[in-house]
């Protein structure tokens, strides 16, 4: 044997199964002439290799650049090992282990390699809508257990025909193991039916859908995580009739087209935006409107956006094809219900909703709405993260025990962490009724089983009405953690930013239970992971009406005005005094004199919706944030004046006062000055106090980094605008990338604060 022959063993963590991971390592080892075995293990891919020491050491240098396009490898060791004389290189059965901790692939978008099949006349799958292969198509949605195996997945109940199972079989061959492997004469299939569950027989279903559609009609599609409800962007009335249908008054519709050229019909489309809209993840990207453009003005009413995504499937593609423009695909649920996942179940839940059903009989294990994102700042920032993501786990800067964190009553997720990883659910919605409960509780199930975990700790939010909270305080045998809202926004940045207190946190929102019985969401805290101190927010201002408040700012805008001009407001000539009449007002006056269902709050997002409708914007709203929303969009981004603004020093904490910015604007109004400049100064206003009073805390603590969090920095105006000012006075800036900013990514922060208040954090 040659005195430079050598033997090796390399292990190696990561998304590595059900990715062709193996294939790729086995055709690499021939190439470099190498003998051995690559095998599954319990934490991820173990190979033994033997040969040549140049080649070995350029096969692991390869292993690293150059893997599967769904792989990613998050560890790797390299040991030296016996020679064994292998004959060859082989893919050796997977290794039994009692710890399972590997991680999962998300769904993801058909591969060009598929879709070129997928438009091939002389292919055996030319337009099966179910094509994939290693490198493509369903993981997540479709899992029951692990190892990720056929028949742990719903592709149990479909048998391999000859030609598939060879293909499975053949480690040269980019289907070998691809678990949901088929083809037109064994797996899956599409089936049309009508209202009256009639099945539409003798067509072919995706013609007749693309046909249907042109027509104006609605029709439910099942998908990757669930149905969509699809009608053409481009008739109004279809629109119109969709949104009388799901009772959706306003809220934008995500649609889908067929490729880049067709966006830029209607939207504007950024470099960053383009990669983002292509990637294999195929999230919704929100693009700015061209004006004009010949989608129906009810797709996204008075919104500068479109939410847009590519098609992701082979079934979308073959829909696509046939010359839309756009197709609105909105998820498939009634409103604050989980999307469905169950054919049976759309059937029942949109029959006065659809007129036609495409559904297929590939079942869907757990549903998972398309994520949202938005280009910042110069990133890529998520609205919703779901689809495309999940399950793949933000990565620590410690490890852990592990924790249940249940998240937040909106946009719910939850988290469970592993050593040094966080897994964030994909989204759940929210709480707010039995069916998203349901949904909630069986993603927890769902978590723990394919992560092969049981945590002792479960965190919740302080609020004790949240559904997540009770849920939390019914589990049995475990440690409970309870964390306020604010802190777990600002831990939730700094655990993805992987950076450890102490930090000045903005945390944003318009609803968090505070320490005091209150309801917070204008805050600066500072920071560490298992504690913080309150060292400013806005002044407490009643919400007459509680929750009635957030549906109808006006009440919020006689709020602040009452503040400002007490039994005088009923004077003021500006819009919502004028379209409200003197009763109402009055009727609010009186709850927020006798102190009538109105908590005290601090949220910042309550202050945009008062001068939202303050300005005569919007008076109610049909969608949580709709007012905010539509003041960010009015806004002027060139003004550089400010309003006065004012704080006042109360045992050592700062208090902003609203008034010298409610009267600023109202004396705006009654000199004609436009809502968008009105707007942009209030903007200008909330940036500049707030890079004020950060000086001051850092004069105060020596503190450099600041941390924002909450969902008011969904507005771009505010995140570009503090991100700039604060980079500008020399401090270190840090935002979300990974999770939503929003109330989607607390559960986040939720964990990494358990585990730190539980001694149960150490350095990796």
């Amino acid at each position: 044997m040659q005195r430079d022959y050598a033997a090796r063993r390399i292990e190696i963590e990561g998304i590595v199964q059900g990715v062709g991971f193996r294939p790729f390592v086995y055709q690499l080892a021939n190439r470099h002439n190498l003998k051995g075995e690559v095998l599954n293990t319990s934490s991820g891919v173990s190979i033994h290799v033997e040969g040549i020491t140049k080649e070995i050491d350029s096969f692991c240098r390869e292993l690293e650049i150059n893997g599967p396009p769904l792989a990613r490898i998050t560890d790797i060791s390299d040991y030296p090992e016996t020679v064994k004389n292998h004959d060859s290189f082989l893919i050796a059965g997977s290794r039994p282990d009692a710890s399972r901790s590997v991680l999962i692939s998300p769904d993801v978008s058909i591969c060009d390699d598929c879709l070129k099949e997928l438009f091939d006349p002389h292919d055996r799958r030319f337009s099966y809508p179910f094509i994939n292969c290693t490198n493509c198509g369903p993981r997540y949605s479709i899992i029951d257990d692990i190892p990720y195996d056929r028949p742990n997945t719903s592709m149990k109940h479909f048998r391999m025909c000859g030609k598939c199972q060879a293909e499975y079989d053949d480690p040269e061959n980019r289907r070998f193991h691809a678990q949901p492997n088929a083809c037109q004469d064994c797996g899956p299939y599409l089936t049309l039916y009508d209202n009256n569950r009639k099945m539409i027989d003798g067509i072919n279903p995706v013609e007749k859908t693309a046909w249907l559609l042109k027509q104006g009609y609605i029709v439910a599609i099942k998908g990757l995580g669930g149905f969509h409800l699809a009608a053409d962007a481009e008739n109004d009335k279809a629109v119109c009739t969709l949104r009388k249908r799901k009772l959706r008054e306003e809220k934008p519709f995500a649609i889908m087209s067929f490729d880049i050229e067709r966006i830029k019909k209607f939207a504007v489309i950024e470099p960053g935006e383009e990669a983002i809209l292509s990637s294999y993840r195929r999230p919704i990207v929100l693009l700015q409107k061209k004006e004009p453009n010949q989608l129906s003005r009810e797709v996204s009413p008075k919104n500068k956006y479109f939410g847009t995504m590519l098609p992701y499937t082979p079934l979308h593609y073959l829909l696509m094809q046939h010359d839309f423009t756009a197709l609105v695909m909105t998820s498939g649920n009634r409103s604050e219900e989980p999307i469905s996942i169950d054919n049976e179940d759309a059937f029942n839940r949109f029959s006065d909703i659809a007129d036609f059903y495409l559904t297929h009989n590939r079942d869907i294990y757990l549903r998972s709405d398309d994520s949202i994102v938005k280009r910042t700042a110069g990133e890529t920032r998520f609205i919703r993260r779901s689809r495309g993501y999940v399950p793949t786990p933000v990565f620590l800067n410690r490890n852990m025990q592990s924790v249940l964190a249940c998240g937040a009553e909106l946009k719910n997720t939850v988290c469970i962490t592993r050593n040094n990883k966080a897994f964030l659910s994909q989204h759940i919605g929210d709480l707010e009724n039995l069916s998203t409960l349901e949904f909630f509780e069986l993603t927890i199930r769902h978590m723990k089983r394919i992560l092969d975990v049981d945590p002792e700790i479960v965190a919740c939010d302080l609020h004790p009405d949240y559904l997540s909270t009770k849920y939390a305080l019914s589990q049995k045998n475990v440690k409970i953690v309870r964390v306020q809202h604010h802190h777990a926004h600002i831990a939730g940045c700094m655990a993805e930013n992987m950076i450890d207190g102490p930090v000045i946190g903005l945390s944003f929102d318009g609803t968090g239970y505070g320490e005091d019985g209150k309801i917070w969401g204008g805050e600066i805290l500072v920071v560490e992971k298992s504690h913080f101190t309150r060292a400013a927010h806005i002044s407490y201002i009643p919400m007459p009406g509680s929750a009635a408040a957030i549906k109808e700012p006006w009440r919020m805008a006689v709020s602040y005005l009452y503040d400002v001009f007490g039994e005088d407001l009923q004077d003021l000539d500006i819009p919502v005094i004028k379209t409200t009449s003197e009763d109402k007002t009055r009727f609010i006056i009186d709850m927020i004199s006798n102190k009538i269902n109105s908590p005290e709050t601090s949220s910042l997002g309550r202050l945009f919706d008062g001068i939202s409708a303050i300005i005569g914007i919007r008076n109610h709203v049909c969608f949580e944030g709709q007012a905010a929303m539509e003041l960010e969009m009015l806004s002027d981004e060139n003004t550089e004046e400010t309003y006065d603004y004012e704080w006042v020093s109360d045992d050592k904490v700062y208090k902003i006062l609203t008034a010298p910015i409610i009267k600023g604007i109202v004396l705006d109004v009654h000199n004609g000055v436009h809502p968008s400049v009105i707007s942009g100064k209030f903007h200008r206003t909330v940036i500049r106090l707030f890079t004020e009073l950060c000086k001051i805390i850092r004069k105060d603590t020596d503190i450099q980094r600041v941390a924002l969090s909450g969902g008011v920095f969904q507005n771009s105006i505010l995140l570009s605008g503090m991100v700039k000012a604060l980079e500008e006075n020399k401090f270190n800036v840090y935002s979300h990338k990974l999770v939503p900013a929003n109330d989607g990514g607390i559960s986040l922060g939720q964990a990494v604060i358990a585990a730190a208040v539980s001694g149960n954090m150490h350095n990796s």
